[in-house]
């Protein structure tokens, strides 16, 4: 365990250093993409815009990447969706601003520029790319910094200090490890700083969104047109002409009543026979629209109703203090009822574990012994479903049996209403540290370094910076007083983050369409 947990801080050691190597590319590409810009929207070549963008593209793909591997935050890819394709008018022109061409060339090379210079994630790359630059470099520079001195401080013979070697050496060796210690927390704040800038923007998120809610309504009243007509054949092909036989057999007892009494009550039986068939054929469809089990009992009483009518052996585990509202309990409900009849079809299926449970506001249904069902059953739930922004997963952990799990993410948000979930500890300790060391940086070994360099350089006191060469103090000024300034700025920015995100949450209405 000690050996992963120094082989993981030497890992973050050398990634810090990576990090640096890096912001010097990164100051590089800010310069060719001053240029780039001078030309394509000052020059007019608009031509080299779309490489150019792409290129950020990369780069910024590849530091979420780095950022997901490196220290576990993922970050959403931010851009708006690509514009369709043009489309020729009736006389197979293509239109664009007012022009016509015989070609699709123009008219899409006009969209995709307005559309990569009108996102706002295009400028948000390029201002990453020119700030990370800044950021990478201290964090880099940090660790490597820190190390560095502790080393020379812990050889007194190659960096003299006015120390005793007795406290020299062990105080070069705590700075050598604080720095190792450092460059997690360090690589950490970087990938934050990365999502702040590279992340999700509101106004792609509404676009995603609402892409998402026109798919979602479009698959909604696919469903409710599709249930119309599943009502109204069966009761057209069921208990309609179950009843119209009714009519016809008492117009015929009617007719027989006098002449043969008999066989009048024989179609009289028959009469009754056929209206009680028809009274359970219209019972039977009123369940398959809304199951009074549901509507009285709730989704966990009306599952272990579905397992008590399957042929198989299923076993229900509600965990469930409240109910979801009505529309999500008749989505989940018909889903089990379906992945449950599809498994009773299954001659492999024996028994089936079914697990109904909340995980934060979502609502997660689990159904383990159940396998893959059928393409077009499969997209109907995830039709009915989808329109909760819900998911379905198919698959099995490991050897075991498979299984099926069906989550809606904000299932159960109207029972949370106003409540707003506090800091992680990974957000709360970069806080506190913040707080309680940026000062340190930043005054007696940032500014007032600084001003005892320029007045009284002979007095070294307790200033690290003067114990170090002269081409080296001012440097290791600036770098304090970036360091503090950094510990300030995470501990301000970490807490409004955060508040932004659950307030954004807490207004949003009980199904927000952000993960699909």
């Amino acid at each position: 365990m000690v050996a992963g947990v120094v082989a993981r801080h030497a890992r973050a050691f050398a990634r810090t250093t990576l990090l640096l190597a890096g912001a010097v590319l990164q100051a590089l590409m800010s310069v060719g993409t001053i240029v780039a810009l001078v030309l394509a929207v000052g020059q007019g070549m608009a031509f080299i815009f779309a490489p150019l963008v792409r290129t950020h593209r990369r780069i910024t793909a590849l530091a979420r990447r780095r950022a997901l591997a490196w220290s576990g935050v993922e970050i959403p890819e931010p851009y708006e969706p690509p514009p369709p394709p043009p489309v020729p008018d009736a006389e197979g022109w293509y239109r664009s601003d007012r022009v016509l061409y015989k070609t699709p060339r123009v008219p899409a090379f006009n969209q995709r520029y307005k559309w990569l210079l009108g996102d706002p994630a295009t400028w948000r790359d390029m201002l990453w790319i020119a700030s990370d630059s800044v950021v990478a470099a201290v964090v880099g520079l940090l660790p490597l910094s820190l190390a560095g001195y502790g080393l020379a401080v812990a050889v007194p013979w190659v960096t003299p200090v006015p120390w005793p070697a007795v406290f020299a050496v062990p105080a070069g060796l705590v700075m050598t490890l604080g720095a190792f210690m450092l460059a997690p927390v360090l690589l950490r704040t970087h990938a934050v700083w990365c999502s702040w800038l590279l992340g999700s923007t509101p106004r792609a998120r509404i676009a995603r969104d609402m892409g998402r809610l026109a798919r979602s309504r479009s698959d909604a009243l696919d469903a409710q047109n599709a249930e119309l007509r599943r009502i109204e054949r069966e009761l057209h092909d069921g208990a309609q002409a179950r009843l119209v036989a009714v009519g016809m057999t008492l117009g015929a007892a009617h007719d027989l009543v006098r002449a043969d009494p008999g066989a009048a009550r024989t179609l009289l039986g028959q009469a009754r026979s056929e209206s009680a068939a028809a009274l359970a054929e219209i019972r039977g469809l009123v369940r398959g629209i809304h199951p009074p089990v549901l509507a009285e009992r709730g989704l966990g009483d009306a599952v272990r109703a579905l397992a008590l009518d399957s042929p198989l052996n299923v076993d229900v585990v509600v965990d469930l203090q409240v109910r979801p509202t009505a529309p999500v309990e008749a989505a989940a409900y018909f889903a089990v009822s379906e992945l449950l009849a599809e498994a009773a079809r299954d001659e492999r299926a024996e028994r089936v574990e079914i697990d109904v449970s909340p995980r934060g506001m979502a609502l997660r249904i689990t159904l383990t012994g159940v396998g893959a069902p059928a393409p077009a059953v499969l997209a109907g739930i995830e039709r009915r479903v989808g329109v909760f922004d819900g998911v379905v997963a198919v698959g099995r952990e490991g050897v075991g049996p498979p299984m099926i799990t069906i989550e809606l993410p904000q299932a159960l948000a109207h029972t949370t209403e106003g409540t707003h979930p506090k800091m992680p500890l990974s957000k709360s300790i970069p806080v506190v540290l913040g707080w309680s060391l940026g000062w340190l940086p930043l005054f007696p070994q940032g500014f007032v370094a600084g001003v005892n360099k320029i007045v009284n350089p002979e007095n070294r006191s307790w200033f690290l910076a003067l114990y170090l060469p002269e081409p080296m103090q001012w440097p290791f000024i600036g770098l304090m007083i970036m360091l503090g300034t950094f510990l300030y700025g995470m501990a301000t920015a970490l807490p409004l983050l955060h508040s932004r995100e659950y307030g954004i949450d807490s207004c949003a209405p009980p199904y927000t369409y952000r993960r699909r």
